[in-house]
């Protein structure tokens, strides 16, 4: 046996195997593929390929054990599982799990859900399917499942920015013959920053150029691990076009929800989640409901969000009036008197006073909340300090994939610093210009969106400031590694964007003693402001740039002189104005 020992994982990437040789990556792919292997230098190999290949270099290849460390066990706990803490364990029983489909667009997410639908919808009605309530129910081995009928991880990620967590296993869509696609990275990125456990689905695995071992090798490199390489990632076969593997997928859903201890009262406090809602021209509101805990009894009061009602009437997923949904069981609501978000957690309450206090008092909350709730770099410290936060969490957009890699090899420098006590954890890192789903991804992880070299779309920056999202754009890499530092150091200055307030003209200099010169001016474009920021333009040269001293209209002090009036403006410390300059005032918000 070698003195040389050497641990490895699972799965590896041949440049990796290679560093821990020691040796150069082309040697590597030489012994692999005298071993009949194609591999490139980014590749993943399971270890027993890697273990052939250490043994032909000397090294004894035992496998790498993986230490989980006690937060990334924790996680995040869903908001229902937090409200039925406090339920006796005697009364839990086991419940239905509930599966979403995520995956990248064309790769077979509806046709397979279609295709499940149709061959094993409960009690074998799929025909009396009269109604879309966004969830159903299939039955396997006389055990029920509950599907969201909401493929996309946008809807996913909608419900955990509002505290609900309405899956508790994601079935991830690959297609076997087109592989890892970028969507496909986006919604492995969702799924793991909510920490629910994943299930691939092969889907197309019957095309002609389907290649399994391929695209195992891409998941395996995003750190899903295939069973069948040792890991923790159940991988099935699927062909939805040819209806195959479908059993086997469900059964894998069985086997990973008995691990989880999906439990839940069905006699106990009744919650759940909106998975959607709209308003009837006919019927008013409709919400869709995915009970969680307790029993939803006809002529019940709900509370969701800015929203409450008696229910009226009550449908499951095929459109029956039901009187009762126990847990994991999805029904179609009447009686609402808003349209509550998808998301929102709902609750039932002992009368219909009671809803409309909880609302009044939810709706002046809201009035309260103001932008300082934002997840801001220069806030970080000050958070940490009062025990608020214990990682830092990032999402990183870059240009290429040439600058993607150096800055999170930087970032991950800075989260091996012992010197800071904050964690660092990069969420999600992708090429590309910043887009409202990297938005809902950091809104519902409470991440930051750091992008280089790249552009904000404006239905993104919209959703920030919605979602109180913050965003900081670089172009160059010390800089943005540079902020993180400081703000883990609690020494970063806020970040401020100038917005324009108005322009103005100098029409004429008047000496004023004891005072110095006042500018006439006339206002050209929106308003000058006492408190404005003023910049004095000379053709394309800034010759001033600073506060307003004075600001007269006629002979009164005013706060605001608007466009097409005239005024008297004085600048702090300045008097070199001239005929004909140009004046441009602004403001600086604080953006994070």
């Amino acid at each position: 046996m070698s003195d040389k020992k050497i641990e490895i994982p699972a799965a590896i990437g041949v440049r990796d195997l290679a560093q821990k040789m020691g040796i150069s990556p082309i040697d590597a792919i030489k012994k692999l593929m005298a071993n009949g292997v194609m591999a490139s230098i980014n590749q993943a190999i399971d270890f027993d390929t890697a273990a052939i290949v250490a043994a032909e270099f000397g090294f004894d290849a035992t496998p790498e054990a993986r230490v989980v460390e006690e937060k990334e066990q924790a996680g995040e706990i869903p908001m229902w599982r937090q409200k039925i803490a406090n339920e006796k364990t005697s009364d839990l029983v086991n419940r239905p799990p509930v599966v979403t489909i995520l995956g990248h667009v064309d790769h077979g997410k509806t046709s397979l859900l279609d295709v499940i639908r149709m061959t094993d919808v409960a009690a074998g009605e799929a025909g009396g399917i009269t109604q879309h309530i966004g969830a159903y129910q299939v039955e396997k081995e006389g055990r029920l499942i509950t599907f969201l009928d909401t493929p996309g991880h946008a809807a996913f990620t909608a419900m955990r920015a509002r505290g609900a967590q309405g899956a508790d296993i994601v079935v991830l869509v690959v297609a076997a013959d087109d592989g890892v696609m970028p969507q496909t990275r986006e919604a492995i990125a969702h799924a793991k920053a909510a920490r629910v456990p994943m299930i691939v689905a092969l889907n197309k695995v019957d095309k002609a150029n389907a290649n399994q071992d391929r695209v195992k090798n891409q998941l395996a490199e995003l750190e899903l691990i295939p069973d069948e390489w040792g890991g923790n990632t159940i991988v099935v076969p699927v062909s939805a076009r040819q209806k195959t593997g479908i059993t086997d997928l469900l059964a894998s859903i069985l086997l990973v929800a008995d691990s989880l201890e999906i439990r839940a009262n069905p006699q106990g406090k009744v919650i759940g989640t909106v998975i959607e809602a709209e308003v009837d021209k006919t019927k008013g509101v409709m919400a869709s409901l995915l009970v969680q805990n307790g029993t939803l009894k006809n002529g019940a009061v709900v509370v969701a969000g800015l929203s409450q009602g008696r229910i009226k009437a009550m449908y499951d997923y095929r459109g029956k009036p039901v009187q009762k949904a126990g847990p994991s069981f999805p029904v179609e609501v009447l009686g609402m008197n808003a349209v509550p978000s998808a998301g929102e957690i709902f609750e039932v309450v002992e009368s219909e006073r009671v809803a409309r206090e909880i609302v009044i008092k939810r709706q002046e909350a809201l009035k309260d909340h103001s932008a300082s709730a934002k997840m801001s770099l220069e806030d970080l410290f000050a958070r940490f300090k009062a025990g608020e936060l214990k990682e830092l969490r990032l999402i990183l957009k870059a240009d290429v994939q040439g600058s993607l890699e150096p800055i999170v090899k930087e970032i991950n420098e800075l989260a091996r610093d012992k010197s800071t006590e904050i964690a660092i954890k990069v969420l999600y890192a992708e090429t590309g210009n910043i887009g409202e789903n990297d938005v809902m991804l950091a809104s519902a992880s409470k991440a930051i969106l750091l992008g280089f070299n790249v552009q904000a779309e404006v239905t993104a920056r919209r959703l920030a400031e919605t979602e109180n999202v913050s965003i900081r754009l670089y172009d160059i890499i010390y800089r943005l590694t540079e902020d993180i530092e400081k703000a883990l150091k609690g020494m970063l200055q806020p970040e401020f964007t100038e917005k324009h307030i108005g322009k103005a003209q100098v029409l004429a200099v008047f000496p004023i003693s004891k005072v110095g010169k006042i500018a006439g001016c006339r206002v050209l474009e929106g308003e000058l402001r006492r408190n404005g920021k003023i910049r004095l333009k000379r053709g394309n040269d800034t010759v001033y740039e600073g506060d307003v001293a004075s600001l007269k209209h006629e002979k009164d002090d005013v706060r605001d002189v608007r466009v097409g009036f005239e005024c008297g403006l004085g600048l702090k410390n300045f008097n070199d104005m001239l005929v004909g300059d140009m004046i441009e005032c602004y403001s600086l918000e604080k953006t994070g």
